[in-house]
């Protein structure tokens, strides 16, 4: 009896051990997990705040000698050191809010034909045609843009354009001029195509998490497809919804090359859309490799950090308005 119980404790305690050691196994691995997380957390912000830093000290330079009035001034001129970012400030918001205001109705529209509508054996095919929008490079959308839809729209887009508003008080500035064919409008036409995959996808995903039981419900009491969509399908993902089209914006405000080759590259503030104009992103690409001096790099720099602090502030705003909807929806 003795011996069994002695062969008994010692299997319990192997038991035992063994246990210990799978939990700390488990410990271990837990630990290094969370400690690599966490590094990869710590370098993300250690890497943006290495670049805020970067961007303030290059700024300096130009902070120091134009101050605030950098902000308010359109005048661009290496020759007498010269420089203000208001031009270009204005082709960024211009070309982005054209850009949105096409591929958001247009996107969101693409979505709701994809889960709703389209049939089955076209939902694929569409669906991988408009995510393979997302990855052509940038500079094939200037090329493009510059070779072929700029031309086109300068012969058949433009000139009934222009007629068109004439008479029509304030769009008659917004549309006038001769038809360049390059310029902030044909800019925002080029950001619209490329900001449109981000928003139909995303809108694509998110009207997929919509229960099919609420879709049915709303059918069982009479609804339209419409109605279904504008009071059933919109509501339950507009948080999702207002997501993708806020990286879409991101995308625009910082798009370079492509707005390159067709916006004109003027440093001017233009009266109409047809004319053309730059934004920030267009004019530090276009510009230092040339620049010379302290001051005209500086103030290139300072081009960027304005940049930074746009799409910033714009990203805050959409995630506080995303954390109302939140709080709203419960």
């Amino acid at each position: 009896m003795a011996d069994i119980a002695v062969e008994s404790g010692r299997v319990a305690y192997d038991d035992a051990a063994r246990r210990a050691r799978v939990l700390n196994a488990f410990r271990l691995r837990d630990g290094t997990f969370h400690a690599l997380t966490l590094s990869a957390a710590i370098a993300v912000l250690l890497i943006l705040g290495g670049v805020i830093i970067s961007l303030i000290e290059g700024s300096m330079p130009a902070i120091k000698a134009f101050g605030f009035g950098f902000l308010v001034s359109s005048a661009w001129n290496p020759v007498t050191d010269q420089y203000g970012a208001l031009s270009a400030i204005y082709g960024t918001l211009v070309t982005s809010a054209i850009a949105m205001l096409i591929a958001v109705p247009v996107g969101i529209g693409i979505g709701i034909f994809l889960t709703e509508l389209c049939p089955d054996i076209l939902r694929r095919p569409i669906g991988i045609a408009v995510e393979l929008l997302a990855g052509i490079p940038s500079i094939i959308y200037g090329i493009w843009g510059l070779f072929v839809f700029a031309p086109f729209l300068q012969q058949h887009f433009q000139p009934g354009l222009i007629a068109l508003f004439s008479k029509v008080p304030v769009l008659n500035m917004l549309f006038a001029g001769p038809p360049y064919g390059i310029g902030m409008l044909t800019a925002g036409f080029i950001l619209a195509i490329m900001v449109l995959p981000f928003v139909a996808a995303i809108s694509r995903d998110v009207f997929d998490t919509v229960p099919p039981l609420l879709k049915e419900a709303g059918r069982g009491i009479g609804c339209t497809t419409w109605e279904v969509v504008r009071k059933v399908i919109i509501p339950y993902t507009r948080v999702g919804v207002i997501g993708g089209v806020m990286l879409g914006l991101g995308r625009a405000l910082g798009e370079t090359m492509a707005v390159t080759f067709v916006i004109g590259n003027a440093d001017v503030i233009p009266h109409s859309l047809l004319a053309p104009g730059t934004t920030i992103s267009a004019a530090i690409a276009n510009e230092f490799t040339e620049a010379v001096g302290d001051l005209y790099t500086s103030a290139l720099i300072e081009l960027g950090l304005i940049l930074f602090v746009i799409t910033f502030f714009v990203l805050a705003i959409a995630r506080f308005m995303l954390m109302r909807l939140e709080r709203k929806a419960g």
